[in-house]
């Protein structure tokens, strides 16, 4: 090798350098950044809202997700739409703590980073199953067994890379435990309406909390409101149902009412007197779009026709105290 060429190698390894401790730098800067995101209390019951948004790309929202932390841990998952995967990591959840995932419905904007998190949670260290429920299907929707099974299924899935998640075969990876909320039989009798046939069902318990649903519907879509229970405290995510009597049933006396900010799910004052009716405590709006942005007085306007408690307009990370 001549000298030129051995000069022409160190000035590029001189030049280089600097490359390289810039580099270098760049994993600190976004430890700092996810280091910066809002933390919920370790201590007790508390919601943290991942995603405020809803299907439209706007605002910097996630679409719809919420956790229940229950002693400093993630224990619930309550629907993972666009982006919000990347909010339960800035939260500092990880899949290894969660008992339960609840799906409200089976839209893109409730269901979308399903398996972005099942995928990260390949470097993570779980051994337990994970159950996960969801509505049951109709002509329009699959069931929620379904919708799972044609995500992962290890021959036939869209990721069927991540096939080992559901597969019984397999020993490299925990299971998803995918289960249909099914609506219970009414006894025969003289005809009623739907919201008031409908039974409040046990869905999920275990030594740290209890999990209860009703059917709803949004449009055609089957779906579900979950109320969650732990720690004496009681929480009810709406999902995209209706102010209807089952929703008002399964709501009865809970800490915190999670529901859409307003119609077409639920006008703003069918929600506050549903609320106010069911004797919530405290009021958390989300689903946020376009069609409500800059609207907030006016939807709290109506919404307290029939309801006085607190109500938060939230935003994604925001922790609620039950």
């Amino acid at each position: 090798m001549s000298r030129a060429e051995i000069g022409n190698i160190a000035a590029y390894a001189g030049k280089a350098r600097p490359m390289k401790i810039a580099v270098a730098m760049l994993p600190l800067l976004w430890l700092g950044t996810a280091a910066a995101a809002p933390t919920c209390d370790t201590k007790g019951v508390h919601v943290q809202v991942l995603g405020s948004g809803g299907p439209e790309l706007h605002g910097g929202r996630a679409a719809s997700g919420n956790l229940v932390w229950i002693e400093g841990k993630p224990r619930v998952l309550v629907d993972i739409g666009g982006g919000a995967a990347l909010r339960f990591a800035e939260a500092g959840a990880e899949v290894a703590d969660l008992d339960v995932i609840l799906l409200t419905n089976l839209r893109a904007d409730r269901t979308a980073d399903l398996p972005a998190l099942v995928a990260a949670s390949v470097f993570e260290n779980r051994a337990r199953p994970l159950p996960l429920y969801g509505p049951e299907g109709d002509r329009l929707m699959p069931s929620t067994v379904t919708f799972v099974r044609a995500l992962f299924d290890n021959t036939r899935g869209a990721y069927r890379h991540l096939g080992d998640f559901l597969s019984p075969l397999a020993k490299t990876a925990y299971k998803l435990q995918p289960y249909d909320v099914r609506e219970r039989p009414v006894k025969i009798g003289a005809p009623r309406k739907r919201s008031e046939e409908v039974q409040v069902q046990a869905v999920f318990a275990n030594d740290a909390l209890r999990v209860s649903a009703v059917p709803v519907t949004n449009g055609a879509v089957p779906g579900l409101a979950f109320r969650v229970e732990a720690g004496g405290k009681s929480v009810v995510f709406s999902g995209d149902g209706g102010a209807d009597a089952a929703l008002e049933r399964l709501a009865h006396g809970a800490d915190i009412l999670v529901a859409p900010h307003a119609a077409p799910d639920a006008a703003p004052a069918d929600l506050g007197r549903l609320a106010g009716q069911a004797g919530v405590k405290q009021l958390t709006l989300v689903h946020r779009m376009r069609a409500t942005s800059g609207k907030e007085d006016e939807m709290l306007t109506a919404i307290r026709k029939g309801f006085a408690g607190p109500v938060t307009f939230a935003d994604d990370l925001d922790c609620l105290d039950p």
